[in-house]
């Protein structure tokens, strides 16, 4: 009988989504459950036991617009991902961070300091005293703290101009991960960014 087929495929469904690693997959099984499962109580009107699985109907016609509203959701997560520049990246990061000021000299932190924090530089000057680097508007530095293993400064920062600066801590960051995944997915882009041009500039070196 149909309404027989449709309960068993109804229950495939639901268990491979059991198997699923990623949220789009799993959405999109769980969507085609829910319209199985529709399918399934309605056929009951056909064969005189909906007074049996109406609940399932019910239950059902409720998750469908709320999984196919998630999915649309995620799409357009990856979508605004993949057409992110760096500076709206960069952006995205200021909301959640401390705002700091800083005199023209002042140290920022030295060479074997811990390094727990990312600096983005609203405007000023930042150099990188043992190899005269110089960082300006715009710029991210100590991206270490947050992604390296060391923990440890491998460079000093002092301000060459008056320095007006962003910061945020390890801690925020994983904070903000955990609890936002549009976050995690712009901080995997700066990470990129910082990746990609560290290479850049190697390649640059040995030209």
């Amino acid at each position: 009988m149909l309404i027989v087929i449709a309960g068993w495929l109804s229950a495939v469904l639901v268990f491979s989504s059991f198997f699923m690693k990623t949220m789009i997959p799993l959405r999109t099984v769980a969507v085609c459950s829910n319209i199985s499962f529709i399918t399934y109580a309605l056929l009951g009107l056909k064969y005189g036991v909906f007074g049996r699985v109406y609940p399932i109907l019910v239950l059902h016609m409720a998750l469908l617009p709320l999984n196919l509203v998630r999915l649309r959701q995620l799409n357009e997560l990856l979508r605004a991902v993949r057409h992110a520049s760096e500076d709206e990246t960069i952006r995205s990061l200021v909301p959640y961070m401390q705002t700091e000021t800083h005199a023209a000299g002042d140290l920022l932190f030295q060479k074997g300091d811990a390094a727990d924090r990312l600096y983005v530089i609203e405007h000023g000057r930042v150099r990188f005293t043992e190899i005269g680097q110089l960082m300006s508007d715009g710029e991210v530095f100590g991206e270490v703290g947050l992604f390296a293993s060391q923990n440890v400064r491998t460079l000093s920062a002092r301000c060459d101009s008056d320095c007006r600066l962003h910061t945020i801590t390890r801690q925020k960051v994983l904070e903000l991960y955990y609890e936002n995944p549009r976050f995690g997915f712009f901080l995997i882009r700066l990470v990129a960014g910082i990746v990609e041009r560290q290479e850049v500039a190697e390649a640059a070196r040995h030209a």
